[in-house]
């Protein structure tokens, strides 16, 4: 593995980020103008009409994030202002279509012309997206942008961000591997054709947008358990992969396979998070007094990677095999935690019980939110015996109190009570093989990278050894803090 520092590294090149409006995203714009401005040029691809709209949904959702204010701070807005002007260029693209429908014919010539470095974080994170989004985005977007890699005179390597649980519902030790269509009996054209054909038979029904959508769901989530994946989400982000691997041809593939991806450990600063994730939405739940009986086996390994490591390990492949010199030329590296410092469920419950003790959720009318021990439950049978046990007595009663009162007391009080369990049932569902897994993800390819980083650059500057984690530390005063900050 032929290695350059990463500073020197960077300078003078060209990189494409897609889905550059996303959480990871957002944290590598940040890192590279921070750590290496004297990069060339960043073209972020965005959805947008056009490069006007493009612009300000970059300084709307990106620049003008918390996120950026280190950065500020660091040079003031004023420099900020002027490094961003000269060195990134929005564009107004969608990579579910074939050269991103960039319309500006001299734009794309200057971007297939010096782009050395593609990094393709765009996908549709959501685990029961409508089948035909999420094969348009996850699935075909990565075709697109293989080919447009391919059309680029310069690059020297492409980085893919994917998912460990690409493999689906594994037990024991997931190795860092890659996918072929052949092993798996999969034809992206007869997955495309069912698609057609229930869009087709759905228009023929006349229904409403809601029930398409839904129809859509179901479609996704039945095509992936037909093939042995849990949900929509793993299952396109196989395929995706198998696209890649199917079509590179002698292109610089590097791999990169996140676990649950978690806020910023360090940088730019502790805490930093946006958008809910998997576990985060059951702590709020939680914290909140909603729900103290949650599905999960307390053995789990609950694999979390901090958002900034993820990011660091990104640059970390753009250093090791940005060269494109390897006679090897596809890296898969699972960046996780559970082999290295594995944490279970039930620490987590711990950590997560202890905060809210100590920090205590205040409702609405002032009140102390006091929460209970949480328990799990470690099936789905014995989840939903739980709540109709408890909770759906309780619905009963309130909606008979509601029809003698002509719905004029409680109805409020029955239906935000019948929305939540609801929420946590569909939840449950959604997340259960994430809350009952019982495998662990090798991590030695990642290793070897991290050794390799070791010699040439500062722990500080492209961390990403989860083993630097204190997990009741990170709970207790980063994670779950910036949670209830930016998220509740």
């Amino acid at each position: 593995m032929e290695l350059s520092k990463f500073e020197p590294f960077l300078v003078g090149k060209t990189i494409l980020i897609t889905g550059a409006t996303g959480f990871l995203a957002k944290i590598l714009v940040e890192k590279i103008l921070r750590v290496q401005p004297d990069v060339k040029k960043l073209f972020l691809l965005l959805r947008a009409s056009d490069i006007k709209s493009a612009r300000k949904r970059f300084n709307d959702e990106i620049l003008q994030a918390e996120l950026f204010n280190v950065l500020r701070e660091k040079i003031g807005t004023n420099n900020l202002n002027a490094l961003v002007e000269e060195k990134v260029f929005p564009i107004a693209g969608d990579i579910s279509i074939e050269d991103f429908g960039i319309e500006n014919s001299e734009m794309k010539d200057e971007m297939l012309k010096e782009i050395d470095i593609i990094i393709h974080s765009a996908a549709t994170t959501r685990f029961d997206e409508r089948y035909d989004i999420a094969m348009n985005i996850n699935v075909l977007g990565a075709s697109n942008v293989l080919k447009f890699a391919k059309r680029c005179a310069n690059v020297k390597i492409l980085v893919h961000v994917s998912t460990a649980y690409v493999g689906g519902e594994g037990e024991g030790v997931i190795s860092e591997k890659s996918f072929n269509f052949g092993d798996y009996y999969i034809d992206i054209d007869v997955e495309r054709k069912v698609i057609e054909d229930k869009l087709k038979e759905l228009e023929a029904q006349n229904l409403t947008s809601k029930e398409v959508t839904m129809a859509m769901r179901n479609l996704g989530n039945q095509r992936a358990r037909l093939h042995g994946w849990p949900n929509t989400y793993s299952f396109t982000k196989a395929m995706g992969e198998m696209m890649l691997g199917h079509l590179k041809e002698n292109l610089q593939l590097v791999i990169i396979r996140p676990t649950i991806i978690t806020s910023t450990y360090k940088e730019p600063f502790p805490g930093w998070i946006e958008g809910l994730k998997t576990l985060d939405t059951f702590m709020l739940i939680y914290g909140k007094g909603i729900l103290n009986v949650f599905l999960g086996d307390p053995n789990t390994n609950a694999d979390l990677i901090p958002g900034d490591m993820v990011v660091n390990s990104i640059l970390a492949t753009i250093v090791a095999h940005g060269n494109n010199k390897s006679h090897q030329n596809h890296f898969i590296y699972n960046i996780s935690s559970s082999k290295g410092n594995p944490l279970k469920l039930d620490e987590m419950k711990l950590y997560t019980f202890h905060y809210f003790t100590k920090n205590p959720w205040i409702d609405k009318d002032g009140n102390i939110i006091k929460v209970k021990d949480i328990t799990f439950l470690s099936s789905m049978d014995s989840f939903q015996a739980y709540i109709s046990r408890y909770y759906w007595p309780l619905l009963k009663v309130l909606q008979l109190v509601n029809v003698l009162t002509w719905y004029y007391l409680i109805d409020g009080t029955y239906t935000n009570l019948k929305r939540k369990i609801d929420r946590a049932i569909r939840l449950s569902e959604l997340y259960k093989p994430y809350l009952i897994f019982h495998g662990s993800f090798d991590d030695s390819n990642t290793q070897r990278l991290r050794m390799a980083m070791k010699e040439y650059t500062m722990d500080d500057v492209l961390n990403f050894d989860p083993s630097y984690i204190n997990w009741e530390d990170y709970f207790m005063n980063i994670h779950i803090p910036g949670v209830v900050k930016r998220l509740a």
